[in-house]
């Protein structure tokens, strides 16, 4: 970042270390009148996550864990910042290469933990170095997978659907409020229906939410909206099948959480 430089808005990292722990602080700075505001996420790095620990219902994790079985196709995860996007692109990818010995290449912006026995490539576009170009380059490393940190455009979308139209498993994120609002998302950004068709395998939309035990709050478990098999194919298609397996909406998901007494009332009906 540019000391020097206050009317335009900026992006940095920069790792902190204390007695105990070691943290990535992402900043972002924003331009206001007669001044700047600073924002600061602090991201630990100690910290690891199992795939197992992230979920609250197991039924969703053995979906994910079938998914990752795939040669080639698109695995997407859509939800806000904070969602747990990242982390679970990172669990994803240790699982599968602690299982299978394979090339695994990451596009990110900026990188957020570094993983061995994989090649992390950092976005700077400054440099050149695009979402765009660097899965350009990325697929002459002829890799197995390729995670995408963020789809943010059209070029990087359309190149992921490439990637895994050529034979290549393909994680990445979207920032939608839905799991059918990941579809209409990529449908404006020219995804035609049949590329959709042939190399989306799921879409995953996460939410957190607050997992209490004898009324304390003890961490935060992920659920899923998800959209798969033949539901994925008739939303595909337009949807309106009436013998289609519904999705299990995020307010049904909360709704069930709530029964089993996972969440407080106020969380199921604040959202």
């Amino acid at each position: 970042m540019d000391i020097g430089e206050i009317r335009k808005p900026q992006n940095g990292t920069i790792t902190h270390d204390d007695l105990e722990s070691s943290y990535s602080l992402r900043l972002s700075t924003l331009p206001v009148h007669r001044m700047e505001s600073l924002a600061i996420r602090i991201l630990p790095l100690e910290e690891t996550y199992l795939l197992d620990e992230l979920f609250l219902f197991p039924n969703q994790l053995k979906m994910l864990k079938k998914w990752i079985h795939h040669q080639a196709g698109l695995l997407l995860f859509s939800g806000p910042t904070g969602s747990g996007k990242s982390t679970t692109l990172y669990a994803l990818l240790e699982t599968i290469l602690q299982n299978k010995s394979y090339q695994a290449i990451t596009l990110e912006d900026p990188v957020e933990k570094e993983i061995n026995h994989m090649l992390q490539v950092q976005i700077n576009e400054k440099a050149g170095i695009t979402y765009e170009s660097g899965l350009k380059a990325a697929l002459r490393h002829d890799p197995d997978i390729i995670m995408v940190g963020e789809i943010r455009d059209e070029h990087t979308a359309h190149f992921c659907f490439e990637a895994a139209l050529t034979g290549h498993l393909v994680f990445s994120t979207l920032h939608a409020k839905s799991a059918v609002g990941t579809i209409h998302r990529l449908l404006d950004m020219g995804i035609q229906q049949i590329e959709l068709e042939q190399s989306l395998i799921a879409v995953a939309s996460i939410q957190l939410v607050p997992i209490q035990i004898v009324g304390k709050v003890e961490r935060r478990a992920a659920i899923l909206e998800i959209l798969e098999g033949k539901e994925l194919m008739q939303e595909l298609k337009g949807g309106g099948n009436q013998n289609a397996r519904p999705i299990h909406s995020f307010y049904h998901l909360r709704k069930k959480a709530f029964a089993y007494g996972f969440i407080s009332k106020e969380t199921f009906l604040s959202r």
